[in-house]
């Protein structure tokens, strides 16, 4: 016999359930809602929800982050100086604040796994959700490549490691990803906890290391304050002279900080597999505030007053790319200032998030894959899903992708060109993601005031639109039309650095216009996009989530924490 639970809220018990059977009943109306009748759930199956809210909370929080924040950011303050670092990643920061802020009002009002896919083919064109799809899922699939191989050249930092074959860690890396991702999505939800506590512990603990040490708490004594922002300066110039090479030199932070964000949508991805999504959604998305000031924003800053830009140790680890925390400004400020104890342990947490990364690029591009086939625009077949809900043949064939990271074994080699090439096609990929994903709030804002749905009535409604949508919207494209402004300055003309920064722009739009004359699909009006299939089944859910309810002071904390 199943149990009973009683769901209570603040007004007083809404229902009385069996929770083993009602859930099973929720699960089958959603699915079967979703996938289109209740043959294809007896087929194929169903995702489950099994991210707890810590999972998903921590996820907003660290997820996706690698080695971008703690070795990239390094080559962005060489080469724009630290004033123009930070108001990079701030302005960026704003710009990906607000997008979160529009995906997380769709995501509330539809929580579907894979979600972007299926906005953008609800609400905008059936051409827009293939091409957002396939582009995130070769996007994400082949950073995974990256993040696997960045974790492998970490580890050659610690002696002895770089007499073993770097193809040794890129097989144990990747092996054990492809275990957190195969068998449960909350054993993938519990090994992201782990790996975003570590890398909060890290950072709020180098923020305050960077803090003391400025002030003069280190083993020299020494005050630093804001001398570097004075020597060598506060903006360097970039590929001019005067006011126009130091905002050159911003204007290239911004591209930096925008790859440096990548991946920050991961939540609306898992928002089909999250436990009471209208409640943990809009929390985490919320989350992503603190993800932004605490990694990117003081982040940066504290890099700024720690490291010179023109730091020889720095440009020397970067001009002979040498591995893992030698590259690291954290690294290199903490030296520089004579502790000698922490390279190690920074070195340890780069690899921890390079491993956390392909995790979580691992787990992205299989939803991807699973969204596409329920669009129907990827063979059915990719929605099969195992008895704990894991849509294996799409986390397979994403994790063969995987296997392309050992043509990066041999540095010189063609194999290494070719690994740098699929590369570089997913140079602006996420800008791309981030664009649809405000073409198809647009399109959502639209289409629920045609519908006569009041915004004032959804669980989750961002702020100042739709202007917020439309400020972020322009900032992204004008990032992908100027990402390659250093090729047109007289005498830097490389034909190789001008495919590098604009390929993703004719991918992105063959994949739109291919399937639209396929498929002869049309833009869809306000009236026609379909916001309600699968939001009653969903709806119904949201009384058989239990309420808890905080017995004590750190329970409180806890439950506001995760």
């Amino acid at each position: 016999m199943a149990e009973k639970v009683a769901v209570s809220s603040e007004d007083g018990p809404v229902t009385t359930f069996d929770g083993v059977e009602e859930r099973e009943r929720d699960k089958i109306f959603e699915a079967s809602a979703v996938l289109g009748s209740e043959a294809d759930v007896q087929q194929y199956g169903y995702v489950h929800r099994g991210l707890k809210s810590r999972h998903v909370q921590f996820i907003a929080l660290g997820g996706t982050i690698g080695t971008g924040l703690f070795l990239g950011i390094g080559k962005a303050l060489t080469s724009a100086g630290p004033l123009s670092v930070l108001l990079g990643y701030t302005f960026t920061g704003i710009a990906v604040f607000g997008m979160m802020q529009c995906l997380g009002e769709m995501a509330t009002w539809l929580p579907l796994s894979g979600a972007i896919p299926q906005f953008c083919a609800r609400y905008v064109d059936d051409a827009l959700g293939f091409a957002v799809g396939w582009n995130n899922w070769y996007s994400n699939s082949i950073t995974i490549c990256a993040e696997i191989s960045a974790a492998a050249v970490v580890i050659g930092y610690w002696e002895g490691a770089q007499e073993v074959n770097v193809a040794v860690w890129i097989t144990i890396i990747l092996v054990v990803i492809v275990c957190l991702n195969i068998f449960a999505v909350a054993i993938y939800g519990e090994a992201e906890f782990v790996f975003a506590s570590i890398k909060i512990i890290t950072i709020v603990g180098l923020l305050i290391m960077a803090f003391i040490v400025d002030l003069g708490g280190n083993p020299k004594h020494e005050r630093i304050g804001f001398w570097y922002w004075q020597h060598p300066g506060a903006m360097k110039e970039y590929q001019s002279v005067g006011d126009l090479g130091r905002f050159l030199g911003l204007f290239s932070t911004l591209v930096n900080a925008a790859f440096s964000y990548s991946g920050v949508e991961v939540v609306a991805v898992a928002a089909g597999e999250a436990e009471n999504p209208r409640k943990n959604i809009p929390k985490a998305v919320r989350r992503v505030f603190w993800r932004i000031l605490f990694f990117y924003v003081l982040g940066s800053l504290a890099i700024g007053v720690l490291v010179s830009s023109d730091d020889p140790h720095l440009l020397a680890a970067q001009e002979n790319g040498e591995p893992g925390a030698a590259q690291s400004p954290w690294v290199i400020g903490i030296q520089n200032a004579g502790i000698t104890i922490l390279p190690s342990i920074i070195n340890a947490v780069i690899l921890s998030s390079a491993s956390s990364s392909g995790n979580a690029f691992l787990y992205t591009s299989s939803r991807y894959l699973y969204a596409l086939a329920q669009n129907r625009q990827a063979p059915r077949f990719f929605l099969t899903c195992s008895k704990r809900g894991v849509p294996y043949y799409a986390v397979a064939v994403s994790a063969t992708i995987g296997l392309l990271t050992y043509l990066s074994v041999d540095k010189n080699g063609g194999a290494a060109k070719a690994f740098q090439w699929f590369q570089n096609l997913t140079t602006i990929a996420s800008l791309f993601t981030w664009c649809s994903i405000l073409v198809a709030y647009l399109r959502f804002y639209k289409a629920l005031e045609a519908q006569g749905i009041n915004r004032d009535t959804l669980i989750f409604k961002s702020p100042f639109q739709p202007y917020t949508a439309w400020a972020s919207l322009i900032y992204f494209s004008i990032i992908i039309l100027f990402n390659g402004f250093a090729v047109f300055i007289d005498g830097n003309w490389d034909v190789t650095d001008f495919i590098i920064a604009y390929i993703g722009i004719p991918v992105f739009f063959l994949l739109f216009f291919g399937w639209k004359f396929l498929k002869r699909t049309k833009w869809k009006s306000p009236l026609e996009a379909d916001l309600q299939t699968g939001k009653a089944a969903l709806d119904a859910e949201d009384a058989h989530w239990p309420e808890q309810k905080p017995r004590n002071a750190l329970e409180r904390f806890w439950f506001w924490l995760a």
